[in-house]
């Protein structure tokens, strides 16, 4: 069955007469963008301030301040229950600014200022500990490189370096006929062992990797020494050498007494037989000043010059 859809013409008519409109989209309104804003420069950061840490303040100050007080506080209680005229801190402190109010005053040989004194006795140790350190040294290389020499020398170094260094001071004045010499051998035969074992040391630490190393590359004795002992060894050696000028200032001050001369030593002796008991005492914080000073020294030296794997 069909049916068929009739249309009036009226409406066919309007249908004509009508156009179609397309739909126009809605206009939108588009917003102006506005220009981007120039870029500021960072507000600089305030520096905040550490707040300073008291007690660890206090803890670096007070241990070596009650160190300090603790002395004098004994010093004084000796001072007071002496019946000999020991002198106190006070009359200590005097006479320290009597003395170095002019420490390089000169009126003969054995009458020098205290200043004098303790550069005569530098350049003694200066003197001894470099020669020390020219044998020392190298024959802790050759000791440790070669194990031969190393058979060879280790009974005899085991055998002398206890020894007293003063008991070598005969020695160096029945060969040397002078106190100044003699004076000079007894240092260097008391600094030259611990160049001498520290090196050695250092070198037989030096890793077999390396010296491995050295021979497939064929290097030469010199390249072998240059190149790798010598900055392996290098901490070892400043720790040798650290010890041997400590144990030379030791020793120079007792050697000085036994001969004589221009030197702190000397001078404690002469002080004691004029009953300066003040001047002894002075003298003694001038040695352990002067100590503390080339081992602080020698201490930056090693520090330097360390690997910081071997700094500990």
């Amino acid at each position: 069955m069909v049916s068929a859809v009739f249309h009036s013409p009226l409406d066919a008519a309007t249908a004509h007469a009508t156009p179609a409109v397309a739909a126009k989209p809605p206009v939108t309104a588009v917003a102006a963008t506005p220009a981007p804003a120039p870029a500021l420069a960072p507000a600089p950061t305030p520096r905040v301030r550490t707040p300073l840490d008291l007690r660890a303040f206090w803890m670096r100050v007070l241990p070596p301040l009650a160190g300090f007080g603790l002395l004098l506080l004994v010093w004084e209680l000796v001072a007071m229950s002496s019946t000999t005229g020991f002198p106190t801190p006070l009359a200590t402190w005097q006479q320290a600014v009597t003395v170095f109010s002019d420490p390089f005053y000169s009126k003969g040989p054995n009458d020098q200022g205290v200043g004098w004194n303790v550069l005569s006795s530098l350049q003694r140790v200066a003197l001894g500990f470099g020669l020390a350190a020219l044998v020392g040294i190298p024959a802790g290389f050759a000791i440790g490189r070669f194990e031969f020499l190393s058979r060879m020398f280790n009974p005899l170094i085991s055998l002398l370096r206890p020894v007293s260094p003063l008991a070598w001071l005969p020695i160096g004045l029945l060969v040397f006929k002078g106190a100044n010499p003699a004076a000079i051998w007894t240092i260097f035969i008391c600094s030259i062992w611990p160049m001498i074992i520290n090196t050695a040391v250092g070198v037989q630490r030096v890793p077999t990797d390396y010296m491995n190393v050295a021979k497939v590359l064929n290097l030469s004795e010199w390249k072998i020494l240059t190149k790798i002992l010598f900055p392996a060894v290098l901490p070892y050696m400043l720790t040798g050498v650290r010890l041997a000028v400590g144990t030379a200032w030791l020793v120079i001050v007792a050697a000085e007494m036994l001969t004589g001369g221009v030197g702190i030593g000397f001078w404690v002796w002469d002080e004691w037989n004029n009953l300066n008991v003040a001047n002894i005492i002075i003298a003694i914080f001038v040695i352990g000043i002067v100590g503390l000073v080339l081992e602080f020294a020698l201490i930056k030296l090693a520090t330097a010059f360390t690997f910081e794997e071997v700094k500990s």
